[in-house]
């Protein structure tokens, strides 16, 4: 008799039958155990489950923090903001109604009538909600953020004004010490016309001694009356007259000076008159005192040199200059005085011509 019944295959092998045999010597169990909370766990003993369970039931049992109460309800805050709110409700009454007034979703506001885009006064969403967690007044954030913006803005000035202070420091500095360098080369340039005026004025006077030697006409009185002559200041070049004139000054205020010491120094000295005591001992004595002569026109005015004294550095400088390569065929910068006044060779006037 035979049945219609299908029959399950057979393994046609005996080593898969040996494979799918259980052995029951081991105690490892590979099936894992579904717990209660919807987890998968390896096999535990009745030993291990207790302590789960106790521990479980003591987690429930315990009582939250208020830290952790408060985190919690700040996760499920964040997570809440954090989804739209035509997402958060879609079955909500207010979109029921927008829906009917033909809302599909987008932004709400003006368009564009350019592009026929959303403009930037498009709301995409509704307007979110900030959760104010301090417990200051509606405007005191405002107020602080004004006056934050207000500090940043001055701090930033304050900074472009430092910058601006420092350039202008440096540029002054730079002015300053330009202004030092050419005032020594005005020094430098004026001493060189005093030397080459002094040179010409000594051959000039030798030539006219070997004249007045040849012609017999010389004698011990004009000789003193040559030597004794001192130059007015104002028959000097305006351009080296300053020169002379300080000098002459500082030499001036330095005889007073001595003179006043040994004045002072002479009348604390016990004195006594000898009829035999040269003069040249009196004057080291300071029982002589000597008169420092001045020229004649120093302590004037000169009109000329007060003049040329409020030029600038650089032009008083090129007058020097210039003096020196009209008159004595001098070029300062080349240090070099040339026979004639083509004075070829020579670069130029400025120092620049000669870099």
């Amino acid at each position: 008799m035979s049945s219609n019944l299908p029959t399950k295959p057979l393994p046609n092998n005996g080593a898969a039958i040996e494979e799918e045999e259980e052995d029951y010597m081991t105690m490892t169990f590979d099936d894992d155990i579904i717990s209660s909370y919807g987890g998968t766990r390896k096999h535990e003993t009745s030993l291990q489950r207790r302590a789960r369970l106790r521990r479980e039931a003591e987690a429930r049992a315990r009582p939250k923090s208020k830290a952790e109460l408060e985190a919690e309800a700040e996760a499920r805050r964040e997570a809440a903001l954090s989804r739209s709110l035509l997402e958060a409700n879609p079955k909500s009454k207010g979109l029921a109604m927008m829906a009917k007034m033909g809302f599909t979703g987008g932004a709400l506001g003006r368009q564009s009538g350019d592009n026929g885009g959303e403009s930037k006064e498009a709301i995409p969403e509704p307007l979110k909600i900030e959760i104010k967690d301090g417990r200051e007044g509606i405007g005191l954030e405002s107020e602080r953020k004004r006056k934050l913006r207000e500090a940043a803005e001055a701090a930033g000035e304050k900074a472009k004004k430092a910058r601006a202070d420092e350039d202008e420091y440096r540029e002054r500095m730079r002015r300053e010490r330009e202004e030092a360098r050419l005032e020594k080369l005005v020094t430098a340039a004026q001493k060189v016309a005093e030397r080459m005026a002094e040179e010409e004025e000594d051959t000039k006077a030798l030539v006219s001694e070997r004249l007045e030697q040849s012609d017999g006409k010389k004698d011990d009185e004009a000789k003193k009356t040559t030597s004794a002559h001192r130059p007015l200041l104002k028959t000097i070049p305006v351009v080296w007259r300053g020169l002379v004139k300080a000098r002459e000054e500082a030499e001036r205020d330095r005889k007073m000076r001595y003179d006043l010491e040994q004045g002072l120094l002479a009348s604390r000295l016990p004195t006594c008159e000898d009829s035999d005591e040269e003069n040249d001992d009196k004057t080291a004595l300071g029982k002589i005192q000597t008169t420092y002569v001045v020229a004649d026109d120093l302590n004037e005015e000169d009109p000329e040199l007060e003049e040329f004294n409020a030029l600038s550095s650089d032009e008083k400088l090129r007058r020097v200059v210039l003096y020196l390569r009209e008159n004595y065929n001098y070029c300062f910068w080349c240090k070099y005085r040339y026979p004639d006044a083509e004075m070829e060779g020579c670069p130029g006037l400025t120092e620049e011509d000669h870099e």
